[in-house]
């Protein structure tokens, strides 16, 4: 595993691939979030998240999952379906809800003869992997976080305060 997280993405057929390596954090999820919308809106419909290599997950970085399983649901069709995840990032998704809007293949449910192929991304693109400001990295935390609180309303309460926080951050008070 690389010392410092990335994001590695490439395309198959009209999957779209992602590997996270190493911690998916605030930090990294703005480049994932607008690859994910610009997928989308290329027609992609199919994404699959390869969390093998990703120790942990904070509630930004799955806000912004989050953002891209709501947006093929909006657009009526699609799935995204997160692979080989630990039973840390598994437990952390379920306890928001999140399963109820993506698929989990955690690595405890794969039999070695049913893992799924990983392609290995020969030609894979690395994601920037910070912010290119602090407006932007504010505007993707806030984005996420009511991004899970749409996903599953009981969030509200787990996010109440980061909410009220990062809206008057962004208000600049």
């Amino acid at each position: 595993m690389n010392s410092s997280p990335s994001i590695l993405v490439g395309t198959t057929a009209r999957v779209v691939w992602v590997r996270v390596e190493g911690k998916g954090s605030f930090l990294n999820a703005t480049g994932l979030k607008e690859f994910g919308k610009e997928m989308t809106n290329r027609g992609f419909r199919e994404f699959i998240v390869d969390l093998q290599n990703c120790p942990l997950m904070d509630s930004t970085f799955m806000g912004t999952l989050t953002g891209i399983a709501l947006r093929l649901r909006e657009l009526g069709s699609g799935e995204l379906k997160l692979i080989r995840l630990n039973e840390r990032n598994h437990d952390l998704l379920t306890n928001l809800g999140l399963d109820q809007l993506m698929t989990l293949d955690p690595l405890t449910a794969t039999t070695p003869s049913a893992k799924p192929e990983v392609p290995t991304l020969g030609q894979a693109q690395s994601l920037p992997t910070a912010a290119p400001d602090k407006q932007s990295q504010a505007e993707t935390m806030l984005e996420a976080h009511q991004d899970l609180v749409d996903a599953n309303p009981a969030n509200e309460a787990k996010f109440k305060d980061v909410l009220e926080y990062l809206r008057q951050d962004l208000r600049g008070g």
